[in-house]
């Protein structure tokens, strides 16, 4: 899956998680974040709020979804 930041410098990990439905909410993106089912760049992030670039790779443990960020 692909995620155009439309012409924006970044989006917060949490936003895209909750923008694109992979939480039900805030919260549970969240949650995501802090339990270390987020990987960004093959890494473990736990940073709720870092923000993502193009070119970053976000991939969720347990599931079948990776986002690339895109122009």
């Amino acid at each position: 899956m692909e995620f155009s930041l439309q012409g924006k410098p970044h989006i917060e990990l949490n936003k895209l998680l909750k923008l694109l439905s992979i939480a039900e909410s805030g919260g549970a993106a969240n949650q995501m974040i802090s339990d270390g089912h987020i990987l960004r760049n093959s890494k473990i992030e736990t940073r709720k709020r870092c923000k993502l670039i193009i070119g970053d790779v976000i991939a969720i443990q347990d599931q079948d979804v990776t986002i690339l960020i895109t122009t």
